[in-house]
């Protein structure tokens, strides 16, 4: 499974993810492409989104923790790395 998030996409990239995607929400895109698949979709999103897209990219896999988390440009909520598990960074308003 992969699912992706974006701050923003250039419509190109858009249009082309709903090739292979779903789009429940504005810029949220989710699909159980296979593994040779979803490589080449992160491989396309690097290459034609900008860093201002902040993208991040969800992609199973089938060793622990059982995802992968990647980043183009600086995404609204930023990614840690924590004893090896990746993790997004969560802020609280009290």
């Amino acid at each position: 499974m992969v699912v992706v998030l974006a701050n923003e996409l250039p419509p190109a990239v858009r249009g082309r993810m709903k090739l292979w995607f779903i789009e429940p929400r504005a810029n949220v895109f989710v699909s159980g492409i296979k593994d040779s698949v979803a490589q080449t979709v992160v491989d396309y999103l690097v290459k034609y989104c900008p860093s201002e897209a902040g993208v991040l990219i969800f992609m199973s896999q089938t060793k622990a923790p059982g995802y992968r988390i990647i980043t183009i440009g600086a995404p609204r909520k930023p990614k840690v790395e924590l004893s090896g598990l990746q993790l997004i960074v969560e802020t609280l308003n009290l």
